[in-house]
């Protein structure tokens, strides 16, 4: 079974670019079953889907933060990775990794336990 973790620092400055990364085990990130995604939940708010990277490492990003957005991925790390970038203050939030259908990209039962970023100077 699946496990993810999500690594990063917990702070980062206004204008600064988020890095985040997300460790697979039990299954691979190339698998053509499955897609890999990145979720944010700001305080207070709901979950907010961020971008997806496909198991032939083709990115598709939500349109409101595309502009700022990238995901990447180290098959030789089992690992795929958030940048983004020009944070402000409403870019706080519990980020989390997950496990997607590739049909779909919807988001399945494995997700990291997520990592809170705060955005302050």
């Amino acid at each position: 079974q699946v496990q993810l973790q999500e690594s990063g620092p917990g702070l980062v400055k206004p204008s600064q670019t988020l890095s985040l990364a997300c460790t697979a085990s039990g299954g691979s990130i190339t698998s053509s079953y499955y897609a890999w995604s990145w979720i944010r939940q700001p305080p207070g708010k709901g979950l907010e889907w961020m971008g997806v990277i496909l198991s032939d490492g083709s990115t598709y990003y939500s349109p409101s933060l595309k502009s700022r957005t990238s995901i990447s991925r180290d098959t030789s790390k089992n690992q795929f990775s958030l940048q983004l970038s020009s944070v402000t203050p409403e870019d706080t939030a519990m980020y989390y990794c997950a496990r997607a259908a590739s049909a779909n990209w919807a988001p399945d039962d494995y997700w990291g336990q997520g990592t809170q970023v705060t955005v302050s100077s």
